[in-house]
């Protein structure tokens, strides 16, 4: 189906509302949890489970939501997760303790694969590719973050207002996207008359839910918990062997075996995970501890560090990510996912050889993660989810790249800021740029065993009307 310009104009004009509507739950809150720890009389550890426990859903609940989408209804599924958030953020601004607030911030995170479904709706009422990959890129570049203009809104307004202000902001901006989204958004329900498969559904929920409370414990500062996390992993390995035998016998099953044994499927995700767990610590953890440092660092301010190499990170990405989705219809997916992962390379190049003893090489290094990461790998990654994913099963890969994207950044931080130093003089962030390094090439490797989206090149074909012709 291909819509008019009016009608696509008002379909992307309710989804930005709804991708916007998330993603100020995931960075507007960045400068505001010390507010919050001030005005709630909590511990900086208990605001961080409230960070924790909104990420931890939204990846639990991304695993199956979008599939749910294709049985029930996207538009449907979509309006009920913004209904949702809505609510998580009213609790949350009128939150009396931090207990209600964990709670709170634990319901917004329901909306997890708000990006996913947006993209499944906007893969289906747009046919041509060319014109796919521009809004497809339009609206993964807003998963980034606002330009950096979020995370400094958060910031007046906590400043000015106290912290349940930007709780009544995230609120507004859901309540308008919910109106968007029940006015402008079309139905699309692909998978009507199929099963969910509830008890695969748990299994593998407890098997990322495992893997995470496992990360969650390596990267908490204190004495390595190694019971605990072996205990995690062990029921990470034994619900995984349960969701896989699950699936055998199943009559419908959430994932059928032989679609996890295909490239597309498990060469994106391991894909994915490579990317995140390589990069995602090294821009929003090493990076900033390394400017904040006094001595070995820059000794910079909290807020100066995220001027001057957050925001340009974010702007860029913002702004490239579009054009990024507009070529890779013409270049081929797969390509622009390389040059975006050996731009990603280069700039942690660039940060071990200049960035880490001059302010400004490190500026630069940011700004070039910025295009390759933030606004082409990142970009990709979300679009192949879409288009690779399984005619019979649409939204079943968006929903487990987007796990594979929270499992990556965890792993991310449960590793690369732990590594010693390896030369006495080295600046500590060494170590973990220099593990990133390899843990991107061993992405861009893996990234060559993606198939290529035939149907959404137009290498191969000038459109999806015309693959199903020829079929």
């Amino acid at each position: 189906m291909n819509r008019s310009a009016p009608s696509i104009a008002s379909l992307m004009t309710a989804l930005l509302a709804a991708c916007i509507a998330f993603q100020l739950n995931a960075s507007m809150l960045s400068p505001v949890l010390v507010t919050i720890a001030r005005e709630l009389q909590a511990s900086d550890a208990a605001v961080g489970m409230s960070q924790t426990a909104f990420f931890t859903a939204a990846a639990l609940f991304s695993l199956f939501l979008p599939r749910l989408g294709d049985m029930l209804g996207r538009r449907r599924v979509l309006l009920g997760m913004l209904l949702i958030m809505l609510g998580g953020s009213v609790l949350a601004a009128l939150a009396p303790s931090i207990a209600v607030l964990q709670l709170a911030r634990l319901v917004q995170g329901v909306a997890g694969p708000v990006v996913p479904i947006c993209l499944l709706m906007l893969y289906h009422e747009v046919n041509e590719p060319r014109r796919y990959g521009l809004l497809m890129g339009v609206i993964t570049a807003v998963n980034g973050g606002i330009a950096g203009i979020d995370a400094i809104a958060g910031g007046l307004l906590a400043t000015h207002f106290g912290f349940r202000a930007v709780f009544w902001c995230i609120a507004i901006v859901a309540a308008v996207a919910c109106v968007l989204v029940a006015r402008y958004a079309p139905e699309s329900r692909p998978s009507a008359g199929a099963a969910m498969d509830w008890p695969g559904v748990g299994w593998l929920v407890l098997t990322l839910a495992s893997l995470l409370w496992a990360l969650n414990l390596a990267a908490s500062p204190g004495p390595a918990q190694w019971g605990g996390i072996g205990g995690m992993v062990l029921l990470a390995l034994v619900a995984f062997a349960l969701f896989l035998r699950r699936q055998q016998h199943s009559p419908q099953p959430l994932v059928a075996l032989d679609i996890l044994r295909q490239r597309s499927t498990w060469a994106l995700l391991l894909t994915t995970i490579l990317t995140m767990s390589g990069v995602f610590a090294i821009i929003n953890g090493l990076v900033m501890a390394h400017a904040q440092q006094a001595g070995s660092g820059f000794g910079l301010a909290a807020d100066h560090a995220s001027w001057l190499l957050l925001t340009p990170y974010a702007l860029v990405g913002w702004l490239v990510g579009p054009w990024a989705g507009r070529l890779a219809p013409q270049w081929g997916y797969g390509r622009v996912l390389r040059l975006g992962l050996a731009g990603s390379m280069l700039a942690i190049v660039l940060m071990l050889v200049l960035g880490l003893y001059k302010l400004w090489w490190m500026a630069a290094a940011c700004v070039l993660a910025g295009v390759a990461y933030a606004g082409t790998a990142n970009i990709m990654l979300n679009g192949l989810g879409v288009v690779l994913s399984p005619p019979q099963y649409p939204g079943l890969l968006p929903g487990l790249n987007a796990g594979a994207f929270n499992l990556g950044a965890g792993l991310s931080f449960a590793v690369l800021p732990a590594l010693p130093v390896w030369l006495p003089g080295v600046p500590a962030a060494a170590s973990g740029m220099l593990a990133g390094l390899g843990i991107v090439c061993l992405a861009w490797l893996t990234s060559l065993l993606i198939p290529r989206p035939q149907a959404a090149e137009l290498a191969r074909t000038e459109g999806r009307l015309s693959a199903d012709q020829l079929a």
